[in-house]
């Protein structure tokens, strides 16, 4: 078990290496992180959580396997978070297994009862593909499911233009902004409080989730977390006539031209601002935005769950098309006595 500043340059470009080449597989064709933004996130820790690092080496040193585990401090006590990956030449020697068997032994010890853990999966293989296997034969089960989708950049300025216009968010009192790294000092209230509701309002499958409790402190973290990455984030609000944000969308954009890939890191309008078409609003202006913050990108990748239909409408509508899924895998364990 490590924490991550105990670690080298060296040891968290190893990690980012083998974690690349283990995503890679099946998948060489979708973007993937560079072991240079995986540092940058490791480095970037948010304060909501307790991140723990585990590796798997050989006799002779060699990295064989990763785990990155997280474990909410403020919500969501029952819960503990992993990403598991094992080096394509060293699979089905029982190095995932023990990975496997170790976070759950981390998460019992922590007093957490709900183990998730996520993978990519090819649409036409959710119950055949071996990550589905190792999930099942490691105990978990799918939770739920979402469809991740990539936009084709970029796209026409007039489309953009129509659609924003076609919303009437400015005929109805709302105002739409852009900013680039933070928002104002005036909004990051009001905004952490529609980001929080995200985690309860957006469909999770069998998994019920806590509403977040997003702090200042955090949403400072998550902006220089984009930083560290060599990203800048774009954050798209719908300001309703009493100034609180109704409305958000995030983008990450790369920095420099070695990227072409802008993350989309969600889209979430307030319960009491519905209906309103805002997250269209907001969806065209910070696309509008990331084009003219990184004209050499070439695509925008977004996931939403398969059961969201009006975030999937808005996609569809924009031209977003499906490329496989992310299957979310849950274990449950036993309360301490």
């Amino acid at each position: 078990m490590l924490d991550q500043r105990d670690l080298t340059d060296d040891e968290l470009r190893e990690r980012g290496e083998l974690n690349r080449r283990a995503d890679v597989v099946g998948r060489a064709d979708l973007p993937q992180r560079s072991p240079e933004e995986y540092a940058g996130a490791v480095r970037t820790p948010d304060p909501g959580e307790r991140q723990v690092l585990l590796a798997a080496r050989e006799d002779t040193g060699r990295l064989v396997g990763t785990v990155e585990l997280w474990l909410p401090l403020l919500d969501n006590l029952d819960k503990a978070w992993c990403e598991l990956r094992v080096d394509p030449a060293a699979r089905r020697r029982g190095v995932g297994r023990a990975l496997a068997d170790r976070v759950v032994e981390l998460a019992a010890e922590a007093d957490r009862t709900l183990v998730l853990a996520e993978a990519h999966l090819p649409a036409d293989e959710r119950e055949d593909h071996g990550h589905a296997r190792f999930a099942r034969a490691c105990g978990f089960e799918v939770a739920n499911v979402e469809v991740v989708r990539h936009l084709t950049l970029p796209v026409p300025d007039d489309r953009l233009q129509a659609w924003l216009e076609s919303t009437g968010a400015e005929a109805g009192g709302y105002r739409v902004e852009t900013f680039a790294g933070a928002v104002p000092d005036a909004l990051v209230a009001s905004l952490s409080v529609l980001l929080g509701q995200l985690s309860v309002d957006a469909p999770s499958g069998t998994i019920d989730f806590d509403e977040e409790v997003m702090t200042p402190e955090r949403y400072a973290a998550q902006v220089e977390t984009a930083r560290a990455m060599g990203r800048t984030r774009l954050e798209t609000v719908a300001l309703a006539p009493d100034g609180e944000v109704a409305a958000q969308s995030t983008l990450l954009v790369p920095d420099g031209p070695d990227r072409t890939d802008v993350e989309q890191w969600g889209t979430f309008v307030h319960r009491g601002h519905r209906g309103r078409r805002l997250g269209l609003a907001v969806k065209a202006a910070n696309l509008r935005a990331a084009q003219q913050a990184a004209p050499h990108a070439r695509v925008v990748v977004t996931q939403n769950a398969e059961d969201n239909p009006w975030m999937v409408a808005i996609n569809e509508q924009i031209g977003f098309r499906p490329v496989e899924l992310t299957a979310e895998f849950a274990r449950r364990l036993p309360p301490r006595r």
